[in-house]
């Protein structure tokens, strides 16, 4: 007997079961066996007995029949070590390239049944000892053919690759059930030269899809790997594969994963490696989603390389699309779609036709707004938000009302039934339905309700909604429905609730109707179209064919604006050749809209749905906020003269050519600025070949080019007024909208005080009525009588829903300039939560609306400023939401202390209003604002509310403080509130005006100082936003101020924003914006030093010094440090004239120069005084000096007599030594704090004695010798003193102060650093000498950019 035993070596088996149940797997099993020979071969008779032995032990007492097909040694060598195969990681390998699991055992898991072939297992073995993780496409032989394209995916497939062999970009935008999955990746294919593919998508679950995708295009190649976390192989080995050109491959990542990453603004270090590599092409699955918000931007920008191609695909790309040009875009929409099902027969008889499947869409739409009249909206056709409202119990608020609902869509009339539940043949067809419902609440409650109904309470109920305050992951909520409908659809009946799961990127077959139970007049045309569409997936079920699906939308007007949206959107880009009553016709044809009114359908027609196109257009022109070009009067624009022309140039120079408008979906006008005749013309004339085209095409070219020119020009200058019209058509006090809501009469709803706040500065009203007949006035007119009607139908609404209709209009208002800020919605709730506390509308990161609003609690304040009897004071009030705000807080403080809890509108009105009258009071710089704020609190309804207009408050806040205080305080006698004229608020807060603006936009001082001062000495507590650069004091704002601020330790920053476009979207605010709270109960560590980032505090404060001991010791000049001279100006007499002229032609409103302006060496000068220069490096180069500047965006050198220039410093200047020239603003540079890492600074040159520089360069140094001058240069170059620079730089521009945190060093060849040593090497010196720990070294690595 042998009582010990040798280790033994491992073979891998494969073997069948001859039976029906497992006639299509194998299994995939290990073994050891006694023989030591590991050379044996495969299938050899002791590999074979010892598999055998194993298979035996658990088939032979089930007394099973087997086939064993193959065995083999486990054990390989790979880089010089012996290893074995695992089982399980051919089991890996197997599932990673897509091949399925047979499952026989659900309860002991006993699973290692897979789906495959003998030679697809034997190579998965094989594939494990190679090191791989997955299988290629080619070497998966389960069930491969190749696929064929239909005409439409072949074309957008060919377009791309001529796209691309010119240009970086392509668009898809193609309906749902494309085919873009697999026909993007033919693209790939028939490139061949793609080396790196990325596939970036919002949706991970779609991996799989595009997994299974990948082995039907590359079944018969080796030239591609697939990979992504969960299917086939990982990065890292495909990468290592790529490198040593084993194989090319494509990754699939999703947007969710790369954008928490450091590298972007993310939280995590991950992912480098992704964002590193050079990929060839990006696809971007779903384009629409996430892609456009600013982490998916920072993440694209990322990715993107110089020479990368990216593929966005699209089914509703409608946010995309004015981003890419005609030949940049390829379109199948569903009209496209069902033309090629109609056409096929009569051009291929006989042959099959690939579109057969595809359902015809039918859409009904029922006026549930007449039927129960209570839940109408003057707004929105149906209030489902409130019709659907449920009790803190759970049950409907309407719950008979509902009931009646229900009934209604299972009533049967005799001979007429026209709704979708109403007798047994229409349930048989909607068997199997999807319904969307405005929250998780109201899915949870309609199941309920839905169990109980004779009819409904015979379909299985499926809420993918969830049961609590999340919903069920999309997979999840797929696998539910499944299980529900069932192996056969034909013996089951569900009803699947969401409010947004299954909506995108699913297939339900059997699902037959979709009822659209949720969303607005101002749902998203892609969000509506992309739920639709869920219902129109090909089926055949038990022999019968889907041929049609059906919509039931019970707000009309909302279905007919999105589908005129979306009927004119599927032919932008086309070549627009069919007119607008034909596209309407044709989208009519193949998706009918019957409208369901009584018992009588009707269907709409053309000429009903162009009446509806253009209540789309007004929608839009509201939506942008007066941003689009469907304002304005195309005729006029066209017919320009040559003095209006010049009208607009004077126009341009007072208030700026504002940033251009994004192109417009237009039909009825074209964008172009064109007649359709001369688009057409322009068209043929820009495909032909430049050397092709005649002198007079040419020359016609370029006529037809200036003038859409020209029109888009006069557009982008009276963007800068029409910005400011909707929120003074909001405000505006008037009787009769009929009358006096006209383009004519727009100049008399403004009063003068307010025009002159609201409207650019030189925009007379005069000068206005000029220009008013470039607008539309029937637009004009319809678009502000929808702003007004919007206020007007919240007034009718709930108080929390109110205040989210008037947060809604206020969206589409847009920020004209930085003078004129108003303060979103959103930003409001997070400055007003963070600083005092309260109920706010937004979640925790201030991302999204939610349904109830949240409290946030900050202890005593928040009891203090929101109790039953504070008065709460906004300084200067421009919208009124920061009073909204206040006025909802005390609203609820109140109704907590309310006797009698209220149960009607009216009852809850009453509440808010002596809230307003009692608690709130406002400010404001103009009658207009003061109107805008009463509408915002209280609509149109009647009502006190305490604002008052101070004609000139920032002289009084400014000038007579004590007269402005005391004023405030008298609640009897000034504000007519209460009989208190010595009256305290409790808080102060507000959005400050910032700096007073003259004309041509000249600077005057920062003014927001003193509503900081004033707000001190009114209010203990006051929580206000303001421009930031003061904490690093910098800025207008006066030094002293800024000490006295930064040593308060009653104030804190709340919050700090690098980007002011985070806070005010498409505003520039220099340094940033901070929340600013003043707390004088409460003592914090005074500011001292701000810097927003921890890491960096810690090192700055490393750096702490004189200003001797750092660089900015060394900096010369503020201006340039030469200027020209008299002997300049006797040489050349004409030049102030010609200085004037050239400054006249781009600012028209110039009179005369300013002071010495002719003797400044400006970054013009080059092209001013061009006479004054010489390009060529002169023999005699002593007699000159030698500038550098700036011509046509690049740095050149220039040389100009010494005898016509002064230094402009003439005992303290380094014009005579060697230095270092630098920018002194570089946007491009960035600054810390943004997702992506920083440079600080540009180029440096190293400059030698009478060389200068434009005021655009900095001059750092007074060195005698070259080599101190090059080792400065390579200091400045380092990350520490880059880092250092960024503590400061808030903004793009660098002065003297920002360099305070550098460390002055020793340049010479006596220095403790050793200069000669790389950049690189020097920081390392750098990081030693100043005993920087590793995660300061880290944070510097990390956050700046190498040079």
């Amino acid at each position: 007997m042998e009582y010990f035993s040798n280790l033994k070596a491992k073979l891998i088996y494969v073997f069948r079961i001859p039976d029906a149940a497992h006639s299509d797997c194998l299994k995939i099993g290990e073994a050891t066996f006694e023989d030591g020979n590991i050379t044996l071969p495969p299938n050899s008779s002791a590999l074979n007995k010892a598999a055998k032995a194993r298979i035996d032990q658990y088939t032979k007492t089930a007394g099973i029949t087997y086939e064993l097909l193959h065995t083999e040694i486990a054990i390989f060598v790979r880089d010089g070590k012996i290893a074995a195969v695992n089982d399980k990681e051919v089991h890996e390998v197997l599932l990673r390239s897509g091949i399925k699991r047979k499952v026989f055992d659900k309860v002991n898991g006993a699973n290692e049944w897979f789906c495959c072939d003998l030679e697809t297992a034997k190579r998965a073995i094989a594939a494990v000892k190679e090191g791989r993780k997955a299988l290629k496409g080619s070497e998966v032989t389960v069930g491969q053919s190749p696929i064929q394209f239909r005409p439409e995916q072949r074309e957008a497939i060919d377009k791309t690759l001529k796209q691309f062999k010119k240009g970086n970009q392509m668009l898809w935008n193609a309906k749902m059930r494309f085919g873009k999955t697999l026909s993007a990746l033919q693209v790939v294919k028939e490139r061949g030269d793609f080396r790196r593919v990325l596939i970036l998508t919002h949706r991970p679950v779609v991996d799989a899809g595009w997994f299974e995708d990948f082995g039907k295009i590359f079944y018969d190649s080796d030239e591609y790997a697939y990979g992504s976390k969960s299917n086939g192989d990982t990065f890292v080995s495909l990468e290592r594969r790529a490198r040593r050109a084993e194989c090319r491959y494509i990754y699939f990542a999703s947007m969710q994963d790369l954008r928490g990453s450091e590298l972007v603004g993310g939280n995590f270090d991950k992912n480098n490696d992704i964002f590193s590599t050079p990929w060839d092409l990006i696809i971007v699955d779903e384009a629409h989603e996430g892609t456009q918000t600013e982490l998916g931007k920072a993440v694209m920008a990322e990715l993107t390389k110089e020479k990368t191609k990216v593929l966005r695909l699209s089914g509703t790309p409608f946010n995309l699309l004015d981003e890419y040009k005609e030949e940049e875009i390829f379109t199948w929409d569903y009209v496209m779609e069902q033309r090629a099902k109609a056409e096929w027969d009569l051009t291929h008889p006989g042959d099959h036709n690939p579109y057969a499947g595809l359902p015809r869409m039918n859409i009904y739409t029922y006026d549930l707004g007449r039927l129960m009249n209570e839940f109408a909206d003057e707004d929105i056709a149906f209030n489902f938000r409130e019709f659907f409202r449920t009790t803190e119990d759970g049950e409907f608020v309407h719950k008979q009302h509902v009931e009646d609902f229900l009934n209604l869509l299972t009533k049967t009339r005799e001979g007429d039934d026209v709704y979708p539940f109403a007798n047994k043949r229409y349930r048989d067809i909607f068997r199997h339905t999807l319904w969307m419902v405005p929250g998780v609440k109201a899915a949870k409650a309609l199941a309920a309700m839905l169990r109980n109904h004779p009819v409904f309470g015979l379909f299985e109920i499926v809420n993918v909604a969830g049961d609590g305050d999340e919903e069920e992951p999309n997979e999840e909520a797929l696998r539910k429905v499944n299980n529900a409908i069932g192996p056969d659809p034909d013996m089951t009946c569900t009803i699947t609730l969401s409010c947004g799961r299954l909506t995108t990127g699913v297939s339900v077959k059997p699902w037959t109707g979709v009822l659209m139970l949720s969303g607005s007049h101002n749902t998203a045309a892609s969000a509506y179209m992309q739920t639709i569409f869920r219902v129109q997936t090909p089926a055949t079920i038990n022999g019968r064919v889907k041929e049609d699906c059906y919509v039931f939308d019970f707000a009309p007007d909302r279905t007919l604006k999105v589908l005129a949206e979306t009927a004119k959107i599927s032919t932008k880009a086309g070549k627009q050749t069919t007119s607008d009553r034909q596209q309407l016709g044709e989208f009519l044809n193949f998706c009918p809209i019957i409208a369901v009114d009584g018992s009588k359908m009707k269907r709409f027609n053309t000429e009903q749905m162009l009446q509806q196109l253009k209540r789309v257009y007004v929608e839009r022109v509201v939506q942008h906020g007066f941003e689009d070009g469907y304002l304005y009067n195309n005729y006029e624009l066209m017919r320009l003269s040559d003095v209006d022309i010049r009208e607009f140039d004077e126009l341009k120079g007072i208030i700026g050519k504002t940033k251009a408008m994004g192109k417009t979906n237009d039909i009825i006008v074209n964008n172009q600025g064109l007649t359709d005749e001369e688009y057409a013309e322009q068209e043929q004339l820009e495909k032909k070949n430049k050397r092709q085209r005649t002198p007079e095409e040419q020359a016609r070219l370029e006529e037809l080019k200036k003038k859409r020119k020209v029109k888009e020009d006069a557009i982008s200058i009276l963007r800068g007024i029409s910005i400011r019209m909707p929120l003074l058509i909001y405000g505006a006090d008037i009787t009769d909208e009929d009358k006096e809501l006209t383009i004519d009469n727009f100049t008399s709803l403004v009063d003068s005080r307010s025009w002159e706040e609201f409207m650019p500065k030189g925009v007379t009203m005069q000068r206005f009525n000029a220009f008013k007949k470039y607008y539309d006035p029937d637009v004009f007119t319809a678009a502000a009588k929808r702003i007004r009607q919007m206020a007007r139908a919240a007034d009718r609404l709930p108080i929390e829903e109110r205040i989210e209709r008037i947060a809604d209009i206020f969206a589409t208002f847009r920020n004209p300039d930085k003078e004129t800020v108003l303060t979103p919605w959103r930003v409001v709730n997070m400055h007003l939560s963070d600083t005092l506390g309260g109920y706010t509308f937004f979640n925790e990161d201030f991302s999204e609306t939610i349904e109830e609003p949240r409290f946030v609690d900050r202890g005593d304040v928040t009891t203090e400023v929101f109790s039953p009897d504070s008065h709460l004071l906004e300084i200067n009030s421009k919208s009124g939401l920061y009073p909204l705000y206040l006025a909802y807080n005390i609203y609820r403080s109140r109704l907590r202390n309310a006797m009698f809890s209220p149960e009607t509108l009216e009852e809850h009105q009453a509440i808010w209003d002596a809230a307003v009258a009692e608690n709130i009071f406002v400010i404001c710089k103009a009658p207009m604002a003061k109107s805008i704020t009463r509408r915002t609190l209280l609509g149109f309804r009647k009502g006190k509310v305490n604002a008052r207009f101070f004609e000139d408050l920032v002289n009084q806040i400014k000038n007579k403080p004590d007269n402005f205080i005391a004023k405030v305080a008298k609640g009897k006698s000034f504000w007519k509130a209460n009989d208190n004229d010595n009256m305290k608020f409790k808080a102060i807060v507000g959005n400050p005006p910032y700096q007073e603006v003259g004309l041509n936009n000249n600077k005057a001082e920062a003014i927001y100082p003193y509503f900081y001062d004033i707000a001190e000495r009114i209010s203990g507590i006051n929580a206000l936003i303001s421009p930031a650069r003061f904490l690093f004091n910098a800025g207008l704002t006066p030094k002293v101020w800024n000490q006295k601020m930064l040593s308060d330790e009653h104030i804190c920053v709340v919050r700090y924003f690098h980007d002011s476009a985070d806070v005010f979207p498409n505003t520039n605010i220099n340094g940033g914006v901070a929340v600013i709270l003043r707390n004088s109960s409460v003592k914090y560590s005074p500011i001292g030093m701000f810097v927003p980032n921890d890491t960096l505090r810690s090192i700055a404060e490393k750096f702490k010094g004189e200003s001797h001991a750092t660089l900015s010791s060394i900096i010369y000049g503020g201006r340039s440090d030469l200027k020209f001279n008299d002997k300049f100006l006797s040489d050349f007499p004409d030049t102030p004239q010609r200085i004037l002229r050239l400054l006249q032609a781009e600012h028209p409103e110039i009179k005369a120069l300013g002071p010495n302006e002719e003797y400044e060496l400006k970054s013009s000068s080059f092209t001013r005084t061009p006479y004054a220069f010489t390009d060529v490096q002169p023999a005699n180069e002593g007699d000159y000096y030698k500038i550098l500047g700036i011509e046509k965006g690049q740095r050149i050198f220039k040389w100009v007599l010494r005898e016509y220039m002064s230094p402009r410093y003439p005992d303290n200047n380094n014009i005579e030594a060697f230095k270092v020239l630098l920018s002194n603003a570089d946007g491009a540079a960035g600054q810390i704090g943004k997702p992506i890492p920083a440079r600080i600074i540009g180029k440096s040159v190293v400059a030698s004695p009478g060389t200068s520089a434009f005021p655009t360069f900095m001059s750092i140094g007074n060195f005698t010798t070259q080599e101190e001058a090059i080792n400065l240069s390579k200091y400045i170059q380092t990350k520490f003193v880059r880092v250092l620079l960024g503590v400061l730089k808030v903004t793009q521009h660098i002065t003297p102060a920002t360099w305070a945190y550098v460390p002055m060093q020793d340049f010479t060849a006596n220095s403790d650093i050793d200069w000669s040593k790389s950049v690189a090497e020097i920081d390392a010196q750098l990081y030693a000498k100043y005993n920087l720990s590793k995660d300061e070294i880290s944070f510097i690595e990390s956050m700046i950019k190498p040079m």
